[in-house]
C-alpha cells in the first residue's frame, strides 16, 4: 500500500466560500514576528551566533562566540522597531508570532501587545532551525514553549508557527491537540483542515512573499517601494477573486528588525492606507479567522478512498469497471494519496489501471458491458447513472433501426456498442451508432475504451464528491 502523504488537491476548482464577516471580499492579516531575544546566541546557550534575517550581507555562524553586530541588529527591532510598529498598527487586529523566550524577555513590549488587543500566538520556545532535530526533543521544546508562553502572556496560546520546522514539526503541534489553527504552511489563500491521528486540525496558512523578510534575502526586496507594490499587486488579484464571489486571505508578514526601520516602515503604512480606501475589507487576527472557518466550514466526516484497506476498496469500486474488479485492486496498488480522494482524482488512478492493461483484458471489459440490444429487448436496464429511461419510449421503427445498426456494429467490430448514456439522448446514440460503424476497428476500440472510462466517470460521481 503506496500511499503519498502531500495533498496536491486542496479546495478543488471551487473553493468553499469563505463569507467572512458583513460579506468582506478579502480578509487581511497581519503578523508581527518577536524574535528578538530567541535567536541563535551563545548567551542562549546556543552553540553559535544568529546567520539569518538581518541586515549583515553573507552572515555566517559565529561557532562558540557571541557577534555583537548581529545581535545589535535583532535589539534594534526590540528597542526601536517594534515601537514603531506599535504606534502604527495598534488600532488595528494584529497576531503577533511569539518566541516564547524572546518574550519572556521583552516585559514592556508584551504589556503593549496586550494592552492594544493583540493576539499572542506562539512561534516556539527559541527562534532555531528543527530540521535536524529529534522528534522527542522537538515535542520537548514544544511544551516548554507553551508552558513559558502561559506564564509570560497569562495565556496559553492558541496558535502555533515554529517557521524553521521540521518535517514533524506540525503532527507535534497537532498531537498536542491544544491550538486552535496551525500556521506551518504556505498551501493556500484560504483555511483547511489537516487530518491526523483521528482528528481534524485547522491550518491556517501564512506568507513567505507577502513578507518582509525578503528584505534581507537573496532576490528580496530593495526598497520599500518594491514591498509596497507587491502587497498592492497581491492585494488586488485577492480583491478581484472577493469581487468575483470567491473571497480568500491576505497574510502579510512582519518582522520588527527588518520593516521597522525608517526607510521601509513608509511603505507599510501606504499600503494600509491602500487597503483602508477599499470597502468590504475585513481586518482580523489569525484567531478571528480560525474562529470564522470553524463556525462556517466546520470538519465534515468524508469517505476516503485511499484509507480504505484492499477488501472494502476493492468490494467498493469493483464494478465501476464493468464486472472488472482487478482494476479497482491494481489501482489500490498505487501511489495514492489525498488527490486521490475525489470522484476525477479516483477516476483518473483507475483510468490509468485501464489504459496500462493488454488490449485482452481491456477487450474483456468492454464484453463485459451489456450491449444495446439487451436493453432495447429489456434483458438487461441501463444504470441509473447513465440515464437511459428514454429507450423505454422509443417507436417500434426506431427500435428496429437501432437494433440492425447495433448488429451490423458487432458483426463488423466484434465487441458491444458501448456509449455513455447520461451524456446524450436517442438522437445522439443514433448518430453515435452510424458514425462509429464506420470507423476501423482499431479506432472504435479506442473510442469504446473512452466510453467505458467515461462510465466509471459517471458512477464514482455518484459516490464520491
Amino acid at each position: 500500500m503506496k500511499r503519498y502523504p502531500r495533498d496536491m488537491r486542496g479546495h478543488g476548482a471551487k473553493p468553499p466560500n469563505a463569507n467572512w464577516p458583513g460579506g468582506a471580499k478579502i480578509a487581511v492579516q497581519i503578523v508581527l514576528n518577536y524574535e528578538e531575544g530567541g535567536e541563535n546566541c551563545v548567551l542562549h546557550g546556543d552553540t553559535a551566533s544568529e546567520a539569518f534575517l538581518s541586515e549583515i550581507t553573507g552572515a555566517a555562524p559565529w561557532p562558540g562566540q557571541r557577534h555583537w553586530n548581529m545581535e545589535s541588529v535583532y535589539e534594534y527591532g526590540a528597542r526601536s522597531g517594534f515601537w514603531r510598529l506599535h504606534r502604527l498598527l495598534e488600532n488595528l487586529p494584529v497576531t503577533v508570532f511569539g518566541v516564547a523566550t524572546a518574550l519572556a524577555r521583552s516585559p514592556e513590549q508584551v504589556a503593549a501587545m496586550k494592552d492594544a488587543g493583540w493576539e499572542i500566538a506562539s512561534h516556539g520556545l527559541k527562534w532555531i532551525d528543527y530540521r535536524d532535530h529529534d522528534e522527542e526533543d522537538e515535542r520537548a521544546d514544544m511544551v516548554a514553549a507553551v508552558k513559558l508562553h502561559t506564564e509570560v502572556v497569562g495565556e496559553a496560546p492558541r496558535g502555533w508557527y515554529t517557521g524553521r520546522c521540521s518535517a514533524n514539526t506540525v503532527m507535534l503541534a497537532a498531537e498536542l491537540g491544544q491550538f486552535d489553527y496551525i500556521a506551518d504552511s504556505y498551501a493556500d489563500d484560504l483555511p483547511y483542515y489537516m487530518r491526523h491521528d483521528g482528528r481534524d486540525q485547522l491550518i491556517v496558512p501564512y506568507t513567505l512573499d507577502c513578507n518582509d523578510m525578503r528584505f534581507a534575502t537573496t532576490q528580496g526586496f530593495n526598497s520599500g517601494d518594491q514591498f509596497e507594490s507587491y502587497l498592492r499587486d497581491s492585494f488586488d488579484a485577492l480583491y478581484e477573486d472577493g469581487t468575483a464571489g470567491r473571497p480568500k486571505m491576505m497574510s502579510i508578514g512582519l518582522h520588527c528588525r527588518l520593516i521597522g526601520r525608517p526607510g521601509r516602515v513608509q511603505a507599510l503604512k501606504r499600503f494600509l492606507s491602500y487597503v483602508q480606501s477599499h470597502d468590504e475589507v475585513w481586518f482580523a487576527s489569525r484567531l478571528q479567522i480560525a474562529q470564522r472557518w470553524l463556525a462556517e466550514h466546520p470538519p465534515t466526516p468524508a469517505t476516503r478512498p485511499t484509507l480504505m484497506d484492499k477488501s472494502t476498496f476493492v468490494s467498493t469500486y469493483g464494478d465501476v469497471f464493468e464486472q472488472s474488479p482487478w482494476v479497482a485492486e491494481r489501482a489500490w496498488n498505487l501511489e495514492l494519496g489525498p488527490a486521490h480522494d475525489s470522484a476525477e482524482g479516483l477516476w483518473s488512478a483507475m483510468s490509468r489501471v485501464f489504459r496500462a492493461a493488454s488490449p485482452t483484458q481491456r477487450l474483456e471489459v468492454l464484453d463485459a458491458h451489456p450491449d444495446l440490444a439487451s436493453m432495447l429487448t429489456g434483458e438487461s436496464q441501463p444504470t441509473s447513472e447513465q440515464s437511459g429511461q428514454w429507450l423505454g419510449g422509443l417507436t417500434d421503427d426506431e427500435r428496429q433501426t437501432l437494433s440492425e445498426l447495433n448488429e451490423d456494429y458487432i458483426t463488423k467490430h466484434g465487441f458491444p456498442f458501448i456509449i455513455a448514456l447520461g451524456d446524450t439522448d436517442e438522437e445522439g446514440v443514433l448518430s453515435s451508432l452510424e458514425r462509429r460503424i464506420r470507423h476501423d476497428s482499431a479506432a472504435e476500440f479506442d473510442e469504446a475504451c473512452r466510453q467505458v472510462e467515461r462510465i466509471a466517470q459517471l458512477r464514482l460521481k455518484k459516490l464520491l464528491p
